[in-house]
């Protein structure tokens, strides 16, 4: 599982993290609400060990190892990974290298892969170089598809998508979670919860996702502290009726 606990963070001499405690249990995957520079994405790149996130306290576990210390390719290698909401442009490195670097020596199925996201005529071109938003984020799903990470972090997977693409990207997103019932429609929703072994977090700002993805749990991000816990709808439609602090004030 991941185990988050204390954790307190600095980008530059701004504190962006306070006090954080957070468990994700194998199987289960959470979604992350939370308003403009609330800290969202910094818990996500603070996971995923980017060093310009200072940790100053707390610390993360992952799978029994704490990994507070690690560097980002240690952590990928123990089963992170991350779907970024802007990810780079990388000139002279084709998509298809990176789709198998991400599989780490693995034999995968790379064009069937493509295929499925509708991203074959993408694989010879340099990474995200005059790609659409739709575009990057089934790159990213790709090269998730192909690492198979046992924990996701999704920084706003709807951000860019049309609504043509929004229904590929949340079911792919689904299916990498293992909460694709489409794919075993006769298993009983007990048989496949007790399968999952993926864990998910899940930034969003649209809930659209919501539409594609069944979450465990809610949480709200608000001014670098998490403030609250519940259902994943219930969190969103207070927020819609009541905005952010009001919705924290009522679940306080």
């Amino acid at each position: 599982m991941l185990l988050i606990e204390d954790l307190q963070v600095k980008l530059g001499e701004r504190e962006v993290l306070r006090h954080i405690d957070l468990q994700i249990n194998p199987g289960e995957t959470h979604i992350l609400f939370g308003p403009n520079g609330s800290g969202k994405t910094s818990l996500l790149m603070t996971i995923m060990g980017y060093p310009q996130y200072k940790v100053t306290a707390g610390r993360i576990t992952f799978k029994g190892v704490d990994i507070t210390n690690l560097p980002i390719n240690e952590r990928a290698r123990l089963g992170i990974g991350m779907s970024y909401q802007r990810p780079p442009t990388v000139n002279g490195l084709k998509t298809r290298q990176m789709v198998q670097i991400c599989a780490g020596g693995r034999d995968v199925d790379v064009a069937g892969m493509a295929a499925r996201m509708n991203f074959t005529d993408f694989l010879d071109r340099d990474i995200n170089a005059g790609f659409s938003g739709g575009e990057i984020k089934r790159s990213e799903l790709v090269q998730l598809m192909a690492q198979q990470p046992d924990l996701l972090l999704f920084d706003e997977p709807e951000s860019g998508v049309d609504l043509e693409n929004i229904a590929l990207i949340g079911n792919t997103i689904s299916m990498l979670l293992q909460r694709d019932f489409h794919t075993e429609p006769h298993k009983s929703q007990l048989q496949r919860k007790k399968e999952r072994t993926k864990m998910g977090l899940i930034i969003t700002h649209t809930g659209f996702i919501l539409d594609y993805v069944t979450a465990d749990k809610g949480q709200v991000l608000f001014n670098g502290v998490l403030s609250c816990s519940n259902n994943p709808s219930d969190i969103f439609n207070c927020i819609k009726v009541m905005g952010y602090e009001e919705c924290v004030k009522c679940a306080i």
